[in-house]
């Protein structure tokens, strides 16, 4: 009863979309001035029942409902709740249902709150977001059921996939869902922007929120799932260009050069055009990236495996919403004004520099993603990774960092270069230093050697923006922008140690046996078995030691065997320490007796993860401080216009 009750109200929340659609169409024209009235209430209802088609996806999950066919395929019985919850999103169905729900609360969201547009602009946006959110619901409801039966009813189920069967995994794919929509909410507010010629201040304020928001949730769930790669798959690796990891990079670029763009104009009615358009194309490489993940054409352990005709419904919503909003763009373009000018030398001009070097990066990635399938297509296998990926994407990253060093501390509109100078002096240091202490000390590679002593720099540089000034008065979103910098500082020098000092060591060892990786040494103590709910393995006991004199602590990776489904799992253990951290992986037993051991030394490995928290971090602080300030206009219009309404009235009252 309750799947059909979670279908039913996913049908209800279509055909409130299409009534929303046409609401907001027909309230554009002067007839349709009443019908309009309705688009604000119906978004909400719409939101309400997709959120309660989703819980009631997650009961049936709760419970091990295996008469329908979407727990069968993806639980069981003796999972841990936690992981039959996030069964419910673990799939191709389920993670659609997921995306319409977060896709109908967001509209319903703005549809409740949002006051500082002309209704024309949000009457626009709003039916803008249901015909993105009718292509999903239709999707859903004709091609990917997840409230399908299944007759008869299995006694047990398939189970989820054990890679991720883990915490990590459990809130990764929500955190992008989050980032995603958030990006179909701007993109929407680009289209209502459009049809009405709105595009100003008022239009960019609308639309910061969801963009600092969406690109908050994007980098929170791009950091955890490079930290479940690099601890879950045992390879020991943070970023391997796969291209479902790029399918999560592509928007998260674009979405921040979107960022920085909605901010100028936003303060400075500045970049109008260039912000409409990156509306359009952050919402498009999400779109992408749901292409690439659920059209079956990847081979990933992050992509759904779906047929042929659900890969072309999404193929042809893709072709549908982005050509349509490009197409609208190119109609519209013409009609929105230049905006405020500014001088090359000036805050703006670093911003656009730097946009354009994210979209230049944001172009190689997606080259370099769809290449290989364009490819394939045509009969040729090719093979694009790292030794692409890394060179060229570094052409653009190398002065984008330079310029996003010294853009913070330039004027707005026009500066001197002369009058910063001096500020460069000792981020310039810092990198003379740095440079010259690795050609010295160490054999490193150029990529990593120019990271870390740009990330140096960037260090310092990110903190000189608070020079001079009152810290208690500071405004939140400078607070922002300042740890979001100096994060990406940090995430420069963690990769770049990662990449220039790590040690590897794949060795055979007996119980008892001591083997040295970089300053670690780690002798194996013993195999033993253990057991959890849904899984045996064996269990090594690795006592490790840093350096002669460290004290001894204990490591206890495990090969794990899950029975619902069958597979066998490496677990790694961790050990971190200040400067690095320490990465072991059991393999099997030779015919000797022997065990396999990886092992790997990581010198400040955790700054990536670190760094990408921090920025984060920035990214809420910079929204905090947005939503406080638009709170308190929002405030003082308020009670200005109630004197006003007194002082008139008492005119009016007076003899």
């Amino acid at each position: 009863m309750i799947a059909e009750l979670g279908l039913a109200a996913l049908w209800l929340a279509a055909a409130l979309a299409g009534l929303q659609l046409l609401g907001g169409s027909l309230g554009l024209t002067t007839k349709g001035v009443a019908l309009g009235r309705v688009v604000r209430p119906v978004a909400v209802v719409q939101g309400l029942l997709a959120l309660f088609a989703f819980f009631c996806l997650i009961y049936v999950f709760a419970i091990t409902d295996l008469s329908v066919k979407l727990v069968a395929l993806n639980s069981h019985s003796l999972k841990p709740l936690v992981f039959k919850i996030a069964g419910a999103w673990g799939n191709h169905e389920g993670s659609m249902l997921l995306w319409v729900t977060v896709m109908g609360v967001a509209g319903g969201f703005v549809a409740l709150i949002e006051r500082r547009l002309p209704e024309r602009t949000m009457l626009a946006t709003l039916a803008g977001q249901a015909f993105v959110s009718l292509g999903f619901y239709a999707f859903l409801l004709l091609s990917s059921n997840p409230f399908e039966r299944l007759s008869p009813v299995p006694a047990e189920g398939q189970g989820l996939n054990p890679l991720l069967q883990d915490l990590g995994l459990a809130f990764h794919p929500p955190t992008l869902y989050l980032g995603y929509v958030g990006l179909s909410v701007a993109f929407s507010f680009a289209i209502g922007a459009l049809v009405t010629r709105e595009v100003g201040p008022a239009f960019a304020r609308a639309m910061r929120p969801w963009v600092l928001a969406a690109w908050i949730f994007l980098t929170v769930g791009i950091t955890a799932g490079s930290y479940w790669a690099y601890y879950e798959l045992g390879w020991g690796g943070w970023w391997f260009w796969d291209p479902v990891e790029n399918a999560s990079l592509m928007p998260w670029l674009a979405a921040t050069a979107l960022l920085h763009s909605v901010s100028v104009l936003a303060a400075r009615d500045a970049l109008r055009t260039w912000t409409v358009m990156l509306g359009v194309v952050a919402f498009s490489m999400s779109m992408v990236g749901t292409f690439l993940v659920r059209s079956g054409i990847l081979t990933s352990v992050h992509a759904f495996a779906v047929d042929p005709e659900r890969g072309s419904f999404i193929l042809a919503l893709l072709a549908i919403n982005i050509g349509g909003a490009l197409t609208l763009f190119a109609l519209r373009a013409a009609t929105v004004s230049e905006g405020a000018r500014f001088a090359p030398m000036s805050r703006e001009g670093a911003l656009v520099i730097n946009n354009v070097l994210l979209c230049a990066i944001l172009g190689i990635v997606l080259f370099g993603t769809l290449y290989p399938l364009v490819a394939e297509a045509l009969g040729a296998q090719v093979s694009v990774g790292p030794p692409y990926f890394n060179p060229m994407s570094a052409l653009f990253a190398v002065p984008m960092l330079v310029v996003l060093a010294v853009g913070p501390m330039l004027r707005w509109r026009r500066d001197d270069f002369a009058r910063i100078g001096k500020n460069l002096v000792i981020p310039a240091m810092l990198v003379v230093v740095m440079g010259g202490a690795l050609v010295a000390l160490a054999d490193v590679a150029l990529l990593p050697f120019l990271g870390l002593v740009l990330g140096v720099g960037l260090a310092w540089a990110s903190v000189l923006p608070l020079r001079g000034r009152n810290l208690r008065r500071l405004p939140l979103a400078v607070w922002g922008m300042v740890v979001a910098h100096f994060g990406i500082a940090v995430v420069l020098v963690g990769m770049s140690s990662e990449s220039a000092f790590s040690t590897e060591k794949l060795v055979a060892v007996e119980v008892g046996e001591i083997t040295q990786v970089g300053p670690w040494g780690v002798k194996l103590d013993r195999i033993e078995p253990v057991a959890g709910p849904n899984w045996t393995a064996l269990e090594a006991r690795l006592l490790v030691r840093y350096g002669p004199d460290g004290k001894v602590t204990r490591l206890t990776p495990q090969s794990r065997t899950f029975w619902a489904p069958p597979q066998n799992t490496s677990e790694s253990a961790l050990l971190t320490r200040w400067n690095g951290q320490l990465y072991a992986v059991l393999g099997g037993e030779g015919e000797d007796g022997r065990w396999q051991l990886r092992l790997w030394w990581k010198p400040l490995v955790p700054l990536i993860w670190l760094g990408g928290l921090l920025i984060a971090l920035g990214g809420l602080l910079a929204l905090l401080g947005r939503v406080t300030t638009d709170v308190r206009r929002s405030v003082q219009s308020d009670r200005i216009a109630e004197r006003r309404e007194g002082e008139e009235k008492l005119r009016e009252d007076r003899p």
